[in-house]
């Protein structure tokens, strides 16, 4: 019942909108069925031909207006759009000057966003990731205890997997510098966190022998891997509480192990091209040492505490005279088969109690 008075309405609706051309044709229809069977006169029925005429024309011009009517619709809708465009088109024409200030903002904030900022084991994670496939590695810090025991193991075992030769350039305080081991010493005694912090346990001498393994450690690495090994390393006297690695790819920024936030900016970006140009001219300004002489003192798999002492008197490195024996052996354990690259810059509780 639904479905017929709509479709009536419709039906209606649309004689409504047509009723001339439908009376015109009921009109003509009826007089001719009627003047076939003679029930009116042929002269009425000639008579009305011009009334039917008429309404036919009559539906004709009101068609036509209403397609004129129409029309004119059109032609203003028209002109009303291009009239919206043209003001739109001056309206962006304005915001052109917005345009390069969102631009510069974005990317500035383009930059901000290549800082990031980890801690905890995000800073282990972006160092390994630093690690993976670079050619370089450049290190500007204390003992370079992680870079000793960490990253070259790791960069130069990729090295020589992957048949390619690998650069470092290693940057750490002076050793023969006393001074500058008690400040260092000094400095991350004053930064402890509470009675267990290990930084409390630092000492002058425990960082000398950091120091010394980590050079010890270059020119091992040196010896064995020289056809592929390209190893600087520099002496500074400036203390400073954080340390820079930078790869082929990542520049990171720490501080006193992963507990602490650290800084990860990736090449490409202002701040890494500004602090390579930083490291080099900081090392350039150190104490080279001389690795080149290194070899004049071959030193076993396992080197003995002769061969340490003659290569550190060749590299102008003497080591202390109150050093005996057992100092220099611990040397030796730390610079080939030290674990822990974090907790050491003070000699790490020493058993034979370093003061």
């Amino acid at each position: 019942m639904g479905r017929f008075s709509a479709q009536l309405r419709t039906d209606l609706e649309w004689i409504k909108s047509n009723a001339e051309s439908v009376v015109a044709v009921a009109l003509a229809v009826t007089m001719s069925v009627l003047g076939l069977v003679d029930v009116i006169p042929t002269d009425l029925v000639s008579k009305v031909i011009p009334l039917t005429l008429g309404v036919v024309a009559y539906a004709m011009l009101r068609d036509r207006w209403r397609q004129e009517s129409v029309n004119a619709e059109i032609r203003q809708t028209i002109t009303e759009v291009a009239g919206t465009l043209r003001e739109l088109h001056e309206r962006v024409a304005t915001l052109t000057p917005v345009e390069g200030v969102l631009e510069r903002t974005q990317r500035t904030l383009d930059d901000l966003a290549a800082v990031r900022f980890a801690v905890g084991a995000e800073v282990s994670e972006a160092l390994a990731k630093a690690r993976q496939g670079t050619e370089r590695w450049t290190f500007k810090g204390g003992t370079g205890a992680h870079t000793r025991v960490v990253t070259l193991p790791d960069c130069l075992k990729q090295a020589h997997h992957d048949g390619r030769d690998f650069h470092a350039r290693i940057e750490i305080l002076d050793p023969t510098d006393l001074d500058v081991c008690h400040r260092y010493a000094a400095l991350y005694r004053t930064l402890a966190e509470g009675a267990n912090d290990d930084a409390l346990t630092w000492t002058a001498k425990g960082t000398q022998i950091e120091l010394y393994a980590t050079i010890l450690a270059v020119c091992w690495y040196k010896q064995r891997l020289r056809q592929f090994l390209d190893i600087e390393i520099a002496l500074t006297s400036s203390v400073s509480m954080f340390r820079w690695d930078m790869s082929s790819r990542y520049l990171i920024v720490t501080q006193r192990g992963p507990r602490f936030p650290a800084m990860i900016v990736q090449r490409g970006q202002p701040y890494y091209d500004s602090w390579r140009t930083e490291l080099q001219t900081s090392f350039h300004e150190c104490r080279r040492v001389p690795i080149e002489l290194a070899p004049r003192v071959p030193l076993d798999q396992e080197p003995t505490v002769a061969e340490v002492r003659t290569l550190f008197e060749v590299l102008g490195l003497d080591i202390p005279d109150d050093y005996d024996d057992a100092d220099v052996q611990v040397i030796i354990e730390k610079a080939l088969r030290d674990s822990n690259p974090f907790l050491r810059g003070a000699g790490d509780n020493l058993a034979r109690g370093v003061a």
